[in-house]
């Protein structure tokens, strides 16, 4: 009773904001993502039936807290499907910085679903297992489907469930990651999300800008869709920042990064266009034939950089790539 799974992060085009339910991770509207690769969360797990307790460690280090709590949710919902009660053992690690705004929990929580189901013997879709990796990351759901992917809300595991988004962009699509390195709480911005005054001027656009960037992706207009991940970000970041605690996550690079994607696209008419999720760090999205330009001129701000692409749903792996 042993998987070992892999997942890539996803960037928010069109952001969920806030929980209308913490315990099963419900938001209170539909969201979309696209996956970026080849930055992934490789995980382990087995059912131990002579074990005494559940361990979670990530990089090697052991998860207690807050951080178990949210594991503890989707092995106890694996555990209940499968109608097992043997404790587990999972081991996860990174390709990529974690805490500074490139999700690493939705990559984190996708491949824990996806190994769980598939050592505990359930035989689901990727729909099936993004209701699981959901109770642990909203956003883990869509990472499960992968690529560009949709996550429905709901009342229910039946209706709040991601699926894939086919498009043309899948090819196109090149990303430079910005690092700007400054850690961040994303579940706490969710908590207190509805509590902004901005919070139901979002609620009053969001569900267009949904249609909007479904539209966009089946026509596969690169520009019409990453214009609209880029008033998301800004729309998003209002509503954190005038959330109770006033939180203002971005740091003087990331608004370098801004300015220099503008001044590209401004003076040089490239299509780029910058995404935040919640965090410092920035998604710069432009196409193959520009990206060169576009990452030379962001590290010209004088951060570190990668390059991503389009990446898939998650995968279950051979048993040789197990991490114990």
């Amino acid at each position: 009773m042993k998987a070992t799974a892999r997942a890539h992060p996803i960037q928010g085009l069109i952001k969920y904001h806030g929980m209308r339910d913490e315990e099963l991770r419900l938001p209170y509207h539909d969201s979309i993502s696209v996956c970026t690769a080849p930055s992934a969360t490789t995980t382990t797990v087995e059912f131990r039936p002579d074990a005494t307790e559940d361990v979670y460690r990530i990089g090697g280090e052991r998860v207690e807290g807050r951080g178990a709590e949210r594991i503890d949710a989707v092995v106890d919902h694996v555990r209940e499907l499968a109608d097992i009660d043997h404790p587990v053992r999972l081991e996860s690690e990174n390709s990529f910085p974690s805490n500074i705004g490139f999700g690493s929990s939705s990559s984190g929580f996708a491949a824990a679903a996806m190994a769980l189901a598939d050592a505990a013997g359930l035989d689901l879709t990727r729909p099936a297992v993004s209701t699981i990796a959901r109770r642990g990351s909203s956003s883990a759901a869509r990472a499960v489907t992968g690529a560009f992917s949709h996550l429905y809300s709901g009342m229910n595991d039946e209706d709040c469930r991601a699926e894939r988004i086919e498009t043309d962009l899948e090819d196109e699509l090149r990303t430079v990651a910005a690092h700007v390195p400054a850690y961040k709480e994303t579940e706490e911005a969710h908590r207190e999300a509805a509590q902004s005054h901005m919070f139901q001027a979002r609620m009053a656009h969001v569900h267009h800008q949904i249609d909007a960037m479904r539209d966009a992706l089946y026509d596969a207009d690169f520009e019409r869709a990453f214009e609209l991940a880029e008033h998301d970000s800004l729309s998003l970041t209002a509503t954190t920042m005038t959330g109770p605690a006033g939180w203002v996550y971005w740091q003087p690079d990331t608004i370098a990064v801004f300015n220099a994607v503008r001044e590209l696209r401004e003076e040089a008419d490239i299509p780029v266009y910058f995404s935040t999720d919640t965090g410092a760090s920035v998604y710069v999205n432009t196409t193959d034939a520009h990206v060169d330009r576009v990452e030379s001129a962001v590290a010209d701000v004088g951060v570190d950089t990668d390059v991503w692409e389009v990446g898939g749903p998650a995968q279950i792996l051979s048993s040789t790539a197990a991490l114990f």
